[in-house]
Parts: C-alpha cells; sequence; structure tokens
C-alpha cells in the first residue's frame, strides 16, 4: 500500500542518495541482476526503502553506523516481513568496499525460492 504524502519525500531522498546507495544503485538499476528490475528510495506502507525488488518481494537497506543496533529498524524489519517482504541489510562501507560480493549475495536472495511462494 502507498502512502502519497510520502511521494515527494521519496523523490528528495533519490536526489540526495548517500555515497554507498549511489554505489550500489549503479549494479542494481537497468536489470543487471540477472533481469531483475530494482526501485530506489520506494514507498511501502509508512516506509521509504533504499532498493526494491517488488516482483522477488525484496528489500534491501544501505546502512551507515546510525543503525547499529536500531530498534526502529528492527520494527520496520518486522512491518517489511508480515507485508511479504525479505529484508536484506549492508553496511555502508561493505557496499563501497565488496561491491561485487553484496551484488553476488543480492542475486543469490532473488534466486531463492521462497516458501509457499512459486516462483516466477
Amino acid at each position: 500500500m502507498r502512502r502519497p504524502h510520502l511521494l515527494p519525500f521519496a523523490r528528495a531522498l533519490r536526489s540526495g542518495m548517500t555515497d554507498a546507495e549511489r554505489h550500489l544503485w549503479c549494479r542494481l538499476r537497468r536489470r543487471q541482476l540477472d533481469g531483475h528490475h530494482f526501485r530506489r528510495q520506494h514507498p511501502i506502507g509508512d516506509y521509504i526503502v533504499d532498493f526494491a525488488c517488488i516482483e522477488r518481494r525484496l528489500v534491501v537497506e544501505v546502512d551507515g553506523g546510525q543503525h547499529a543496533a536500531s530498534a526502529a529498524d528492527a520494527v520496520r524489519d518486522r512491518y517489511l516481513r508480515q507485508a511479504g517482504f525479505r529484508v536484506l541489510r549492508f553496511w555502508n562501507h561493505d557496499v563501497l568496499l565488496r561491491t561485487e560480493a553484496v551484488a553476488e549475495e543480492i542475486l543469490r536472495a532473488l534466486q531463492a525460492e521462497r516458501p509457499g511462494v512459486p516462483g516466477p
């Protein structure tokens, strides 16, 4: 479910992405990961996620140090899981220094079968 009031904020986040988010977006855009389509700074319910592959119900979050042991992130992840999404989180430095390893982990998650959900 989309919240229209979040759309202007999501647009602003797209133009103000962090270096790590921009770096990962270069690997996710234009269906570069096995043809899967990602959206960036995408509203899902009351939240705006960094990246989402809607058809595979996968959310990718890129986090800085302020997210370490964040109770708010745990609530957010629980909400997203209840909405049927899997959530992958990566630290900024991993995205910047281990880009290919991060992309491979995302690809494995995209290719993994989800219990109770038929494959594409």
